[in-house]
């Protein structure tokens, strides 16, 4: 087995290699940080970002704004890690292709750390099959082809299951030493809150949090409190969000304490970040890393919505950006 094909393009994506180079060029060109945003793309030593993985027409532009910050200067190898959307995975898989294809050129598969990875017997091996249905990997590959343009790289594809906190870490712990080297960097690939009836996600803030007013779920039986009029759903949704991203924020929070407090809010709020175990594997690579004398910063970037929900008939996807550093 020696090649994936990018079986998402031309649908979720251009397959056409110029108009995609455009499209992505025309993203990364866009993003212009104000003065308050205290953003100064690329950032020197940048050693892993968490962005997006929906169609580009959808998070193309969010994306642009994590992948603006990597500064290239001396990387020649990334690691992507992306939640499985398809298969149940208690656990963790690696490809078993020599190369992913994209449409705007090839990306040999770092085969050396991938067998070395194996040889842990920690991980599972992917089958064509499960590597081209899955989207959350490639709908990164055109960004990293594009970002690392004309430079000599290597990937790591990592397929991350449905694991706990504790296999989280567990596997942060075995990535950590690679995260560690100068010429690595991580892409942890997530979406955050998919909202609405179609996604059996319909959680309410009544009142932005912090709020003595519970949490409830709107539904086709209650659609329409009064609330809606003062904090409409897509407040609401951009609220829980970034309870998130304000936990995964170091400083103030270390590595670990973000880890911690990342996976008591996801069981409070069942929020749909269908990234959150690759996050968490990231957060377990940085708190080896952090007890090893290194100081994590992870700063988010940009924060969009698909669409703005007003009524609980809509529904929207939310895209985050971050950048982490150490």
């Amino acid at each position: 087995m020696s090649s994936r094909h990018a079986s998402h393009a031309d649908s979720w994506y251009t397959g056409n290699g110029s108009r995609l180079d455009d499209e992505l060029s025309g993203w990364l060109a866009a993003v212009k940080p104000s003065a308050e945003d205290d953003y100064s793309p690329p950032v020197p030593g940048t050693k892993a970002i968490i962005a997006p993985h929906a169609g580009y027409s959808y998070s193309g532009p969010a994306a642009a704004w994590a992948y603006k910050g990597i500064d290239t200067t001396g990387i020649t190898r990334v690691f992507v890690l992306g939640p499985s959307h398809h298969v149940y995975l208690d656990g963790c898989a690696l490809t078993r292709c020599k190369q992913y294809e994209t449409p705007l050129g090839v990306l040999p598969i770092d085969v050396q750390t991938t067998q070395e990875l194996k040889e842990t017997g920690q991980f599972s091996e992917m089958d064509l099959q499960t590597d081209e249905d899955e989207h959350s990997i490639e709908m990164h590959l055109p960004y990293v082809r594009k970002v690392f343009e004309g430079k000599d790289i290597s990937i790591v594809p990592i397929l991350v299951g449905a694991i706990n906190y504790d296999k989280e870490v567990a596997y942060g712990r075995l990535l950590a030493p690679y995260l560690a080297r100068e010429d690595t960097i991580f892409v942890v690939s997530s979406d955050f809150c998919h909202w609405g009836l179609r996604f059996q996600y319909t959680f309410y803030y009544p009142k932005p949090p912090p709020s003595d007013v519970p949490p409830i779920r709107l539904s086709r039986a209650n659609p329409s409190p009064a609330s809606l009029k003062d904090h409409p759903i897509h407040a609401s949704i951009s609220a829980l969000d970034h309870e998130a991203m304000e936990l995964l924020t170091m400083p103030p929070f270390t590595a670990s304490q973000a880890h911690h407090e990342f996976a008591d809010y996801l069981a409070r709020t069942k929020n749909t970040i269908c990234g959150r175990h690759p996050i968490g594997v990231l957060l377990g690579a940085l708190t080896t890393l952090e007890q090893q004398g290194k100081a994590p910063k992870l700063k988010w970037v940009r924060y969009e919505q698909s669409s703005r929900c007003t009524t609980v008939k809509d529904s929207s996807v939310s895209y985050a950006s971050a950048i982490v550093t150490f």
